[in-house]
Order: structure tokens, then C-alpha cells, then sequence
């Protein structure tokens, strides 16, 4: 995989290096075509999967702008985290662009839920998380979190977080061809009693926070910041696209912010206009 400059507004594209012709598809909640036990984008017969931490990478930097040369339909799984994608894209180095960012303001109670688990949105003078899971394991259980999300509060407490899941998912998802490169060294495995990785966990709530890394990740498939208060309630890749869908269902949920002057829920949240943001260089 290799991470290019972006254009002015050209969000984050996937470029199949392995396919011939039309073979760019745009990281957007359109082109989200399958949700199951991760997200996957797909167009004109391509499909590049498993892209949450990546993204979810771009979104904690506040990378507008990338374009992801890939070889493969996976993107690779690292340690199961988002911190070699941070160490890469910071190495690499950032620059502002010309043109205002654009934020999308949430203005009402946005809410859905699938019986088990709820994702909704509430206004805020910021993007906030809240997030809560609740896992028959004794090791995991009921778990919560909440933070502000900036750049420092996600290098600090949640791009580190690692994927986790049992070993009869790890078994599922090889089944379908993905994760293939699956092992110990990637992501948090637990049987039926504990965490059977030697080195234990990086965090004691090291789970809740790497599913708030896969939201944020999930939640820049709309394509701009959010300034709103996103809670969650044993939600996943699923809900958060479908909550992204229900946002955008009715004009009055929110508002386009175009720069740090427009008034946002009454006040004023800045007097800085903030550009697009890029990487400087290239990064693989």
C-alpha cells in the first residue's frame, strides 16, 4: 500500500493498482457495500475491504485529502491498530491546502438501533464520542468511554487500541478470504476465558476504545468533520453507517458549517477559516 497527496476537495480515494481501467473508488458512505465484521467499499465490480483504521487514521490527523494505491482488496492489518498508519502519516508530513473545510453541524436528535445495539447523534459544540459496550465475556463485559476528539486525545488514548474478536470470528472471516495474514501479532484474541496474547493488552479498556477508533473511522465515510455528539450502545460498523444514512435523511437533522466564523447551535466555536488538510509526501 502507498499513500499519495491528494487534490483540493478529492476526499480519500482507493486506487486498485491490481485492476485494470476504472479502477479508483472514493472512501464515502455510498460506496459502503458490505458491513460485515468490518467496513468495505466497493464500485463498478471493485471492492477494497477491511479500510476502518486507515480511515479512522486519516480522520484523527485531520487528513481531508490521500490517495491509497493498493494491490490488493484488503488493506494491510498492521498490529490491529491505527498507530502504524499514524507513524507513517506523520513521517510523511502534512500540509494546509487552498479552499475552506467544510464541518457538518448536527442540529437534532438523530437515533437507530437494531434491537441489540443504538448509535445517535446529539448536537454539541464539538465532536464528542460516547461509547458503551457490553460483551458476555469476563474479561471484557461492560465497558465505557467518552473523550473529545482531537489530535492529541487520539494519539494518546485511542490509535493504539487493537482490533479483538474470538478465535471462531478469526475463523469466519478466513473463511471469506479476509484476514488471511490473521495471527497473534495483529489483533486481540480471546477464548472463552481470557486474552490469550503473551503480551496482555495495552490498555485495560483497551476493547471500548478500539471501537471508538473503528467509528471515527466509520463516521469519515460522510466526508467532512462532524461537530456533533456521536453515542453509542454495543453499535458496529453496521449501525454507523446506517445512523450516517438517517443523518442525512432529513435536511433539518443538520447544517453545513463552511468555516470556523459560521455560527454553530448559537455560538461561536472559533474565529480561525481552516483549510483542507494533505500529506506533504508520499508514504508506503
Amino acid at each position: 500500500m502507498t499513500i499519495k497527496p491528494g487534490a483540493v476537495d478529492e476526499g480519500i480515494v482507493f486506487v486498485r493498482r491490481d485492476m485494470p481501467g476504472n479502477n479508483k473508488i472514493k472512501a464515502s458512505m455510498e460506496n459502503v457495500s458490505d458491513t460485515t465484521l468490518a467496513t468495505t467499499i466497493g464500485t463498478n465490480g471493485l471492492r477494497v475491504s477491511t479500510i476502518e483504521h486507515l480511515l479512522s487514521a486519516f480522520s484523527g490527523l485531520g487528513i481531508d485529502n490521500a490517495v491509497v494505491e493498493i494491490d490488493t482488496y484488503e488493506v494491510p492489518a498492521m498490529d490491529g491498530s491505527a498507530l502504524p498508519f499514524v507513524d507513517m502519516l506523520k513521517n510523511a508530513g502534512m500540509e494546509v491546502q487552498g479552499g475552506p473545510r467544510k464541518w457538518l453541524a448536527v442540529r437534532k436528535k438523530v437515533r437507530v438501533s437494531d434491537g441489540s445495539g443504538s448509535a445517535m447523534f446529539l448536537p454539541s459544540q464539538e465532536f464528542e464520542i460516547t461509547y458503551k459496550i457490553d460483551f458476555e465475556h469476563p474479561l471484557i463485559s461492560r465497558q465505557s468511554y467518552h473523550l473529545v476528539l482531537s489530535e492529541a486525545t487520539y494519539e494518546r488514548e485511542i490509535c493504539a487500541a487493537r482490533t479483538f474478536g474470538f478465535l471462531k470470528d478469526v475463523e469466519y472471516l478466513q473463511a471469506k478470504g479476509l484476514a488471511l495474514g490473521g495471527s497473534l501479532k495483529n489483533a486481540v484474541v480471546l477464548n472463552d476465558e481470557k486474552v490469550i496474547n503473551k503480551e496482555g493488552l495495552r490498555y485495560p479498556d483497551e476493547f471500548v476504545k478500539h471501537k471508538i477508533l473503528d467509528a471515527i473511522g466509520d463516521l469519515s465515510l460522510l466526508g467532512m468533520p462532524i461537530i456533533g455528539h456521536f453515542v453509542a450502545y454495543k453499535s458496529g460498523h453496521k449501525l454507523n453507517n446506517l445512523l450516517l444514512k438517517e443523518l442525512l435523511a432529513h435536511k433539518e437533522n443538520w447544517s453545513l458549517v463552511t468555516s470556523r466564523k459560521d455560527e454553530v447551535l448559537g455560538n461561536f466555536i472559533s474565529d480561525d477559516i481552516l483549510p483542507f488538510r494533505n500529506i506533504s509526501a508520499v508514504c508506503s
